[in-house]
């Protein structure tokens, strides 16, 4: 198997729903390009759109002209998506793992987007510099069950 790498890329969105499929299209892109399978792929840009989703609504409340930055590595094997935004910061230890049977018994709707995020992915990592910055690093491994 070939040595696959992506030079960094980067991608700059207004925090803005319609912009999600621009998202979703430039992670595909270099996830396919290192080799993941489209299942792996799915469930990678199903975390991304989570976590950029949470950006719109919660750091930014919704305003549209919010900025995210979408960072893509690959590295030994590893595939990171660093999501970056300058609104409300927020504590991912404030969110309990959810209890799915109760969760479905409610007939709930919205609210696992952490819990998601941490089933598909690897690592995902939560960093604030309030005033600053927020970061949210997802990564994957490519691996033989890719």
């Amino acid at each position: 198997m070939e040595n696959k790498k992506i030079k960094d890329k980067v991608l700059v969105v207004q925090s803005k729903t319609n912009n999600l499929s621009t998202i979703r299209d430039f992670v595909y892109a270099a996830a396919l390009d290192v080799g993941f399978s489209k299942d792996v792929i799915d469930n990678i840009i199903l975390a991304v759109d989570e976590a950029c989703t949470n950006i719109i609504k919660h750091a930014y409340k919704s305003y549209p002209e919010g900025e995210i930055t979408i960072k893509l590595k690959y590295k030994e094997k590893k595939f990171t998506v660093l999501i970056i935004d300058h609104g409300v910061p927020f504590n991912p230890e404030s969110i309990p793992d959810p209890d799915l049977q109760k969760y479905y018994r409610q007939h709930r709707v919205g609210g696992l987007g952490m819990y998601l995020m941490k089933s598909l992915m690897d690592e995902v990592k939560y960093v604030s510099v309030p005033g600053k910055y927020n970061q949210v690093l997802l990564s994957k491994n490519l691996n033989g069950a890719n």
